[in-house]
């Protein structure tokens, strides 16, 4: 089976694919991840993905389509998180996975306000030592613990973000909603709420 989720950044998708990976055994394949994996790394994609992410534009199809290829298993529950956010990429997905013999099966449109993800995603801060991520309001780092904000996470970035989404995702849930496995949720919900809604629709 072969989810993908779409949704603005901050929608929360990242926390609800973690939960299906623990609870249902789905393997999660996050664009924003690979990505990062590939610059931290150095690798010749991830030295040009770098270019693109630190001017909070969105990395070429030709990276992305290589990079998941390499991590997409030949059997079992898969969400693709981040990708497609284009017709292009969906229909360069389509061709890839057809060459596989796989299909996409269903895909969660996350829906949530603008202000919600500004919010979220512009009150989130890293330790570097850990990787861990907290937030301002909702899960503020302990005591004596050093947070860096993320570059990608600045309000003005986020905005910008948001923008690129809208313009370039907008068409996708056409798309597959003309293909008949398109299914909304409300991420405006606690996750909770959020997760009991996913597994209904996809009828886990």
């Amino acid at each position: 089976m072969i989810v993908v989720f779409l949704g603005p950044p901050g929608a929360g998708k990242g926390t609800q694919a973690q939960r299906l990976v623990e609870e249902k055994g789905f393997i999660h394949i996050s664009t924003g991840d690979l990505l990062r994996e590939a610059v931290k790394k150095g690798t010749e994609l991830g030295k040009k993905a770098k270019e693109y992410m630190e001017r909070g534009e969105l990395v070429p199809d030709e990276l992305i389509v290589a990079l998941i290829k390499e991590k997409l298993p030949e059997e079992g529950k898969v969400i693709l998180d981040g990708f497609p956010r284009t017709i292009a990429q969906a229909e360069a997905l389509d061709r890839m996975l057809a060459e596989l013999g796989k299909k996409v099966d269903a895909v969660v449109l996350f829906e949530v306000p603008d202000e919600v993800v500004v919010e979220r995603l512009s009150g989130r801060r890293v330790d570097p030592k850990t990787g861990k991520v907290y937030h301002v309001k909702y899960n503020p780092p302990p005591e004596g613990v050093e947070v860096v904000q993320r570059d990608d996470d600045r309000e003005e970035v986020v905005r910008r973000r948001l923008e690129v989404y809208r313009r370039q995702t907008a068409p996708l849930v056409e798309y597959y909603e003309r293909r008949g496995n398109l299914v909304r949720v409300d991420a405006s919900k606690s996750p909770d709420e959020v997760y009991g809604e996913i597994l209904t629709k996809l009828g886990l």
